[in-house]
């Protein structure tokens, strides 16, 4: 109770340990930086999505445009982009307590450590699977078949769809930084 208590009162709230828990080392700026960067690269591609779900004309013709993505489209669109926001958010987790202990509301586990491979070797095919789609789609970007199409939208348009997934770009990248990090950083640990 007295580790919990002098965390408080330092100020670090909710990084307060649990008592009988081995301390961690404090994660590094940079490292926080990096998970937090890796979650917001997915919040612009969403909300374009979203933006498309409401009923805002992307630009695009035939098969993906606007008309198509009413009803159930559009609930498509949304739960995919909450379900990749959603999974960039598990990156705080490499950074955050309770990506090291599971929090005491999970019922039956609560309190119990997170092997450091099961949080890690997630992260890591994550990033690798991330990092191989981005690079593939962008290296693939102005083809015939993707924003080279005559359906294709254009101008102001192609700009806004453009820099909302340029983002993702980051996202496999910063989170392999961020596991490598907690992987370090537990297995210090013990």
């Amino acid at each position: 109770m007295a580790d919990v208590l002098d965390g408080v009162r330092r100020g670090a709230g909710a990084r307060a340990q649990v008592p009988g828990a081995p301390r961690s080392p404090e994660v590094a700026r940079g490292i926080r930086w990096a998970a937090h960067a890796a979650a917001l690269a997915v919040l612009p591609t969403g909300l374009w999505r979203v933006a498309i779900a409401f009923g805002w004309d992307s630009g695009f013709d035939g098969p993906l445009g606007p008309a198509n993505f009413s009803g159930a489209g559009s609930f498509y669109l949304i739960g995919l982009s909450l379900f990749a926001e959603l999974l960039a958010l598990l990156t705080l987790g490499l950074v955050h307590r309770w990506g090291e202990v599971l929090p005491a509301w999970v019922p039956g586990l609560g309190g119990r450590r997170i092997p450091v491979l099961l949080a890690t070797v997630p992260a890591l095919l994550g990033a690798a699977a991330v990092t191989f789609v981005t690079v593939q789609g962008a290296g693939e970007w102005g083809n015939a078949e993707n924003m080279g199409a005559p359906d294709a939208p254009g101008g102001g348009k192609w700009w806004v769809m453009t820099l909302a997934y340029a983002p993702l770009l980051l996202w496999g990248p910063l989170l392999a930084v961020v596991a490598v990090a907690y992987y370090r950083r537990r297995r210090r640990t013990g």
